[in-house]
């Protein structure tokens, strides 16, 4: 899906198929500590670092709802701020940065997931439209950004098609 949106000029998307009704997968994808759990784990994406999630006492599961991520990677403090824009179970979610993103290859964003049923599974799109930094390594912010955003929306899908394949 093509992103015209010149807030968000660069875009990212994966799909999995998950063993999981709709109702439960976005039950389970509706935790925002679960989806962005690749965050909080040393990797070396993260370079070496996690982030911590924070949610106001709406959890992120409802429009306006704020989300938060802090942290240190590669030695470097960084911070996000989200608000959940979309909010519609059991079939699609979306959120996006407020204020300006304290991160090192992609800069304001708006992320989401889409569940299609297939029967007993189901299918899930997850997506991200982004810009680059304002700061950040000049020369290298394309590049990374790109590898940035895919491995999240992949690590995404794969985190729930795994999570449900080992019930």
């Amino acid at each position: 899906m093509k992103n015209d949106n010149p807030e968000y000029p660069f875009h990212a998307e994966a799909s999995a198929l998950v063993q999981a009704s709709a109702e439960e997968l976005f039950a389970h994808l509706d935790d925002h500590s679960r989806l962005s759990s690749h965050m909080s784990k040393r990797s070396w994406m993260m370079g070496g670092g996690q982030m911590r999630i924070e949610t106001d006492p709406l959890g992120g599961k409802a429009v306006g709802s704020r989300i938060s991520l802090s942290g240190r990677v590669f030695g470097l403090a960084l911070r996000v701020d989200e608000a959940v824009t979309e909010h519609a179970p059991p079939r699609r979610k979306g959120w996006a940065t407020t204020g300006t993103p304290r991160l090192l290859v992609i800069g304001a964003y708006r992320m989401g997931f889409e569940i299609t049923p297939q029967g007993a599974q189901s299918s899930l799109r997850v997506f991200i439209d982004y810009a680059w930094p304002a700061t950040g390594l000049p020369g290298l912010k394309g590049v990374l950004a790109k590898a940035y955003a895919q491995w999240c929306t992949q690590r995404m899908g794969r985190d729930a098609a795994a999570h449900f394949a080992a019930r």
